[in-house]
């Protein structure tokens, strides 16, 4: 019983762990998504805000933390140049309450 109690609580953890730290890489070839940062928040997939603290950054909802090394990011990133190349558009906003998803369909690239 007591397993099966660990076991479970892993599984919640796990489901819990969202992509928020990100690191911008050089280059497309080493990134997990491609990105594209949208003029207009209605073009985006997700309203991204950054976050100055890292313990800010900790769920699936457009709260990103830059983190200064590759090794402390959960996702590695690439902005491109053009939407038709991005896995991902986004919008950056100065409001924490604008931030989330706008298109759900994208949400698994951050887990």
């Amino acid at each position: 019983m007591r397993n099966i109690f660990i076991l479970f609580f892993l599984v919640l953890n796990v489901l819990n762990l969202n992509a928020q730290k990100v690191y911008s890489v050089n280059y497309a070839s080493n990134s997990d998504i491609k990105v594209f940062v949208c003029k207009y928040e209605s073009m985006a997939d997700l309203v991204v805000f950054k976050e100055k603290y890292e313990s800010n950054a900790r769920k699936n909802e457009g709260r990103w933390f830059f983190v200064d090394y590759e090794s402390m990011a959960d996702k590695k990133i690439f902005f491109v140049k053009y939407a038709s190349q991005a896995d991902l558009n986004v919008y950056f906003t100065k409001y924490i309450s604008k931030s989330g998803w706008k298109n759900r369909e994208k949400i698994h690239l951050f887990y």
